[in-house]
């Protein structure tokens, strides 16, 4: 079949050059990673500090005045924060998938698919380097979800 041969001509071999370059490339998505998370939760804290202000300058002024000041940043503060908490899981996620792509690097089993066993595309580990399973089998559990 015109498919078989296509995927039996494809570049899967992975030199130590690759794999050099592959872990360098995941090892600065870590850091990247690492580094986002580590800003939301100083976002989040910063902006659970400026909450309790605000409560407390609130008991000191009249309660209808503080109610009319605060609502605006109120209805903003509740999607930031969605959308913080929504970037965090997303980078934590892909910091999970990073890391196990270095644990399998270690292992000596980095390349292989966690499906078919059949080698990874090299060009599909240079786009998507922490890639778990090959483009066939990404596209079959997609397609189960």
């Amino acid at each position: 079949m015109v498919n078989d041969r296509i995927l039996d001509d494809s570049d899967t071999t992975l030199s130590a050059d690759d794999l050099a370059a592959l872990r360098e490339n995941l090892h600065e998505q870590r850091v990247f990673r690492q580094e986002q998370l580590k800003q939301l939760q100083l976002a989040q804290q910063a902006q659970q500090a400026q909450r309790t202000q605000q409560s407390q300058q609130a008991q000191q002024l009249s309660g209808a005045a503080a109610n009319r000041t605060d609502a605006p940043r109120d209805r903003r503060a509740g999607p930031q924060a969605e959308v913080r908490g929504k970037l965090a899981a997303s980078a934590r996620m892909v910091l999970t998938d990073v890391e196990a792509a270095l644990a399998r690097m270690d292992r000596g089993c980095y390349g292989s698919c966690g499906l078919c066993r059949e080698p990874i595309d090299r060009a599909r580990l240079t786009v998507v380097p922490q890639a778990r399973y090959c483009t066939r089998c990404q596209q079959v559990r997609e397609v189960g979800r």
